[in-house]
């Protein structure tokens, strides 16, 4: 399913910790220099009604939790809303990106639903993808990826790492490929 040229971090984390604030930050920093990163980080919790994410290539914030029902128990994800999310990142994919940021592995993308197309996506078009995988998902997130994946824990020097050498590659062969020009 993955091309071994791509790059395709997994930001592994733990429950005590919150991968959603450190990729927010990340997004943000890269984007206030100058790069195009686009998806979306979660906010809110799964269990209730304020469950949402932020795309992090507009700032704008969408719910993502279903309407509330007080009877409901366990994760409220709307899978339209969610649908509807990654429309609105393939689109704005088509405009180019400098790294794709999806907000979570679960167990939809485990079964190639989900956000799954938006990693396939990207990374067909040389995107580097990172993703937060739960610890508890992480077994399931090596099949998903073929193995074809850089394991990252979950803090800013491992990402800020990760980013360093991916960008440097893709620079590197640009400027060998055309020289002078930058995409």
């Amino acid at each position: 399913m993955f091309d071994a040229q791509c790059d395709l971090a997994a930001l592994v984390y733990e429950d005590h910790q919150d991968p959603d604030t450190l990729l927010r930050d990340f997004a943000d920093d890269l984007n206030a220099r100058g790069l195009r990163v686009v998806g979306m980080v979660q906010t809110g919790q799964c269990a209730n009604s304020s469950l949402s994410a932020v795309l992090v290539h507009s700032g704008e914030t969408l719910l993502l939790a279903q309407d509330f029902d007080p009877a409901a128990s366990g994760c409220r994800l709307d899978l339209g809303r969610l649908q509807n999310a990654g429309e609105r990142i393939a689109e704005a994919l088509e405009s180019s990106a400098d790294l794709l940021i999806v907000n979570r592995f679960g167990k939809r993308e485990r079964d190639g639903k989900g956000l799954s197309h938006l990693i396939q996506h990207a990374l067909d078009s040389d995107i580097p993808v990172v993703i937060a995988v739960s610890q508890q998902r992480f077994a399931d997130w090596i099949k998903f990826a073929g193995g074809m994946t850089v394991s990252l824990p979950c803090d800013r020097d491992a990402l800020d790492t990760w980013w360093q050498k991916v960008s440097t590659r893709d620079r590197s062969a640009i400027e060998t490929i055309s020289p002078g020009v930058r995409r």
